[in-house]
């Protein structure tokens, strides 16, 4: 089983209020409710025995009791997760500092239960046969689409980028099945993104979601879908420590992709850098 705390990061957005809340106590409150009954715990969190129990089995935990020990685990095995504090109003700069930190840190490390090694494989493999490559991001995620499409230019793979609806929409009006589409939406709900991905889809196209939400609409019109997860705070967008997901994420691919070039990617890598250092003095 993977790591607890991970599960509840990872699977935060799909809880019910009642069931967030609970969430929040136990990632705040680790150390304390390892050592809490069931009836404890429910009083702590100002609610019933059965909401826990709801809660436990979204999260894949038939007994109470192998939910704490769990905790204990993994608590034992990494001390970092029990860090997982929100940022309150009144916190210092120190504090703002360490929480933003730790927070980063366990959302990056929680890309090991989220991305299997097999999907990067296959999408890599995409990536080295198409004929081209189109990345689709509308706002902030156009910031991820242009480092995706940097990198593999430097490849030279034939790659654009699109950030405007109207190209997107042109671009992948146009793809077929030697093309593929690399969309990136953090919310995977901006209308854009999915009129982008439904031309591409049915035009035959192969399409690749980066999303932070596994039940969005943009999985719809994905065959392989790239999962970051997203910690949704009161003083700090998800959405930042998405993109820093999804930059990680396309550094995975990449370096997947350079490795399957060999020799070749070296020498492409090598022949990119020689001539951007032309242009510095």
């Amino acid at each position: 089983m993977s790591n607890l705390f991970s599960q509840i990061r990872t699977r935060y957005h799909v809880l019910s209020p009642a069931q967030k809340h609970i969430a929040d106590f136990v990632l705040n409150n680790s150390e304390q409710v390892m050592l809490f009954s069931l009836g404890d715990l429910a009083e702590k969190c100002s609610t019933s025995e059965t909401t826990i129990l709801r809660f436990l089995r979204k999260l894949g935990f038939d007994s109470y009791q192998v939910f704490r020990v769990k905790i204990a685990q993994d608590l034992s095995n990494n001390t970092t997760q029990a860090i997982y504090e929100e940022i309150q109003n009144g916190d210092t700069a120190e504090q703002i500092r360490q929480k933003v930190i730790m927070s980063t840190v366990a959302s990056i490390q929680d890309l090991n239960n989220l991305i299997d090694p097999e999907l990067l494989v296959k999408v890599a493999d995409l990536i080295t046969k198409a004929q081209r490559i189109l990345f689709c991001g509308a706002g902030a995620s156009g910031a991820v689409a242009i480092d995706a499409f940097h990198k593999f230019l430097r490849l030279g793979f034939d790659v654009s980028y699109h950030n405007d609806a109207h190209f997107m929409s042109i671009a992948c009006a146009s793809a077929d099945e030697k093309a593929l589409v690399v969309v990136i939406s953090h919310s995977g709900e901006s209308r854009d993104i999915l009129d982008a991905a439904s031309l591409a889809k049915g035009n035959g196209a192969p399409v690749v979601a980066l999303t932070s939400y596994g039940h969005s609409s943009v999985v719809k019109f994905a065959d392989f879908v790239l999962l970051s997860s997203s910690n949704e705070t009161k003083y700090r967008s998800d959405a930042m420590v998405s993109r820093i997901l999804q930059l990680v994420i396309v550094d995975m691919l990449y370096v997947n992709v350079v490795l399957k070039l060999g020799n070749k990617g070296i020498d492409r890598v090598n022949k990119s850098r020689l001539a951007v250092a032309k242009k510095k003095v």
